[in-house]
């Protein structure tokens, strides 16, 4: 028996070293961890339960036969983030470059399997270098069950996906399809085809970090949500990321406890507004200043910051913020930012996180860009979102709230739960002075009377009580008590219960 066990011990041993400690060490020469290293970041101490250790694969094409090592290029298995069960996988670049064979899709898929089966997030560390070519098909339709079972977990658990190093041709679009993915400057790269192909092709010469690189996705592409510095620092976000999360979506969002005041008032929220309408301010002041302690996961920093999308929580319990940003196209909805909410808002509503959302919108960006890339459709994403949820919904206009981005921006005509205004708001179809420009057109030469019809269009609408007259808002507020009136008014929606009429599912205009 001690011959067996000290057999097995080494058959550990062998399979954790996975391609050997000179390409461990080649890994930290690039500044980035192990496979294993990552997990034991991301995971509770002493938690990792593996699976498939011993698995190799099958390949005898091309002299494979002679070349197997345990695990086969992923690491797999379970553990706990804070106490709280979640699914991983985690490539192993030192073995076989982490690409992907039918043994090693066969493990992820047992992930996923389990991940659905017992109601828990799924995490996926990419750091690989595609399909192993060795196996052909075999591998093609390993990247195919990968596929279709992060199509059957979407809206069932949380999918987050940490790009680590190489993700590349048929390895980005499990990426895709989860509902968060993250890069690490630097070290990282996703995309379909590589800098070789594409000069073959196309005769552009770019670098890997000029056609895919952490700092192309998180800021022009949004494929990514969001980068960091380096492995650590992404890790141990993720374990932040998870605590805002519900296990899955038969789970109410988690309840942590809160050492900030549900009552608290913050009297600067009163001049957080300029006196001058044309003056920008940062609304992320408001969420930090609103949410428990000032904690705000935001999703997707640098990508269409004329709006702002990120978890935080009231009195304890995660909340979904969205917010126009006055800062960044004076809070403007373009392409860009009517993607990034929707995506937001529909993660949000699929696993029961109630949406607070804080208005100062202009309208929808003008141009020939914007009309011709396709604005209509893509501001219908985020309509189509925000009416289609049926989590709890509160709203607060801050300042302007101007034509259909008023009614998209989760007005009360789109089932908003509880809508509220600053005294500072201003509900119209559009500005003061292109109103009047219109109405008045034949006094457009003079300009005394000009200044007058826009002064009598200010009074009229530069103000909340005319859609407060008409019970589009329930009340119109003091600044300074918005976290104190969210937090009694999310109290009330705890129980809420609205659903939407039986369908196969929706057809979002994509």
């Amino acid at each position: 028996m001690k011959d067996v066990l000290e057999q097995l011990d080494a058959k550990r041993q062998a399979a954790r070293a996975g391609g050997g400690e000179k390409r461990v060490l080649a890994q930290h020469e690039k500044g980035k961890l192990s496979a294993r290293e990552r997990i034991e970041v991301l995971l509770d101490d002493g938690s990792f339960e593996e699976f498939d250790m011993f698995v190799e694969h099958q390949c005898s094409d091309f002299g494979m036969d002679e070349k197997k090592i345990p695990g086969d290029g992923v690491v797999t298995g379970s553990g706990t983030i804070n106490g709280r069960l979640v699914y991983l996988f985690a490539k192993d670049f030192t073995v076989f470059g982490g690409s992907l064979s039918l043994a090693h899709a066969k493990k992820i898929m047992k992930v996923q399997d389990a991940a659905l089966r017992n109601g828990a997030p799924i995490l996926g560390l990419f750091d690989a270098g595609g399909a192993r070519i060795q196996e052909g098909v075999d591998a093609l339709g390993g990247y195919a069950e990968i596929f279709q079972r992060n199509v059957l977990a979407s809206g069932v658990v949380p999918q987050i996906s940490v790009i680590m190093g190489p993700c590349a041709g048929g390895d980005v679009y499990s990426p895709a399809m989860t509902d968060f993915i993250f890069m690490v400057k630097d070290t990282s790269y996703m995309y379909v085809t590589g800098p070789d192909v594409v000069k073959t092709v196309t005769n552009e010469v770019v670098t890997h970090e000029e056609l895919g690189g952490a700092s192309i996705h998180a800021k022009k592409s949004g494929v990514a949500d969001g980068a960091f510095e380096n492995d650590i620092e992404a890790l141990v976000q993720m374990r932040r990321l998870v605590d805002f999360l519900p296990l899955n979506n038969r789970e109410k969002v988690p309840a942590r406890p809160s050492y900030d005041k549900p009552d608290r008032i913050e009297p600067s929220l009163d001049t957080l507004v300029p006196p001058n309408p044309n003056k920008p301010y940062d609304i992320k002041e408001l969420i930090r200043k609103t949410a428990d302690e000032g904690d705000f996961f935001e999703i997707a920093p640098d990508y269409a910051t004329n709006i702002v999308t990120g978890f935080g929580r009231l009195e304890g319990q995660t909340v979904g913020f969205v917010a126009n940003q006055p800062m960044s196209l004076a809070g403007v909805l373009d392409i860009d930012a009517s993607k990034k909410g929707a995506r937001f808002v529909r993660f949000c509503d699929a696993f029961s996180i109630p949406i607070v959302t804080f208005v100062d919108v202009p309208g929808f960006l003008p141009g020939t860009k914007q009309e011709y890339g396709g604005l209509i459709k893509h501001g219908a994403k985020l309509l189509f979102a925000y009416a289609e949820a049926t989590v709890p919904k509160l709203t607060v206009i801050t300042r302007k709230a101007y034509g259909g981005a008023y009614d998209v921006m989760a007005s009360k005509h789109l089932r908003g739960d509880i809508n509220y205004a600053w005294p500072t708001a201003e509900i119209a179809v559009m500005g003061a002075k292109g109103a009047a420009e219109i109405i008045h057109r034949a006094d457009l030469g003079d300009e005394e009377k000009m200044a007058a019809h826009t002064k009598e269009y200010e009074d009229r609408f530069a103000n909340p009580f005319v859609a407060a007259s008409r019970g589009y808002l329930d009340d119109v507020i003091q600044p300074r008590s918005t976290r104190v009136r969210l937090i009694k008014a999310l109290r009330t929606l705890k129980n809420k219960n609205l659903s939407n009429p039986w369908k196969k599912h929706d057809n979002l205009p994509l």
